[in-house]
């Protein structure tokens, strides 16, 4: 960060270019890896202190400028307003970046997802018991929301399915013919 204190009517002290580079340190964190300059001016009218920081980015200039009695004071406020615009800035900046990246991966998802058609996208397991095709029917109505219900027929061996008609009220049995 470079920092700049300059006086109006006013002499600069050490204590106070120190005290504004010391109180700079905490605008410096938002601007990790960026450069910046600060330009803190004071001046004095009568029995006030004015003190004017402005902190200038790559791509932004942030100021503020309040009066006090005490210098201290006034440079004090300074840095809270600018922090205050910075984080709201930033805030901004933040949001609009996350909204932009969201619609732009909603678009690249868009065109990279295509419907999948004509493939097996679900395999379920369960267990085959052997019984007669009418214990298999009341195992179907036990479970209203299953349409079908397979099973190893007792009488002939083989593995059959018993299915609900669209009607509701009736049922189907698919069995193999060899």
């Amino acid at each position: 960060m470079n920092i700049k204190v300059t006086g109006k009517d006013v002499k600069v002290t050490d204590a106070i270019k120190d005290y504004a580079e010391k109180k700079l340190d905490r605008i410096e964190k938002y601007f990790e890896g960026e450069e910046i300059d600060a330009i803190v001016t004071i001046k004095a009218e009568k029995n006030i202190q004015v003190a004017e920081l402005q902190v200038n980015t790559k791509f932004d200039m942030f100021r503020a400028v309040t009066e006090h009695a005490d210098l201290y004071a006034a440079i004090d406020k300074n840095i809270d307003i600018l922090e205050g615009q910075i984080r709201k800035y930033k805030t901004k900046k933040d949001k609009m970046n996350r909204d932009n990246s969201l619609k732009v991966k909603e678009s690249v998802f868009a065109e990279e997802v295509k419907p999948i058609e004509d493939e097996i996208i679900k395999t379920l397991y369960y267990e085959i018991k052997p019984m007669a095709p009418e214990d298999a029917k009341l195992k179907l109505q036990e479970k209203p929301g299953n349409n079908f219900y397979t099973f190893i027929n007792i009488d002939t061996g083989k593995v059959n399915v018993i299915f609900r008609l669209k009607d509701s009220k009736n049922y189907g049995l698919v069995e193999p013919q060899n």
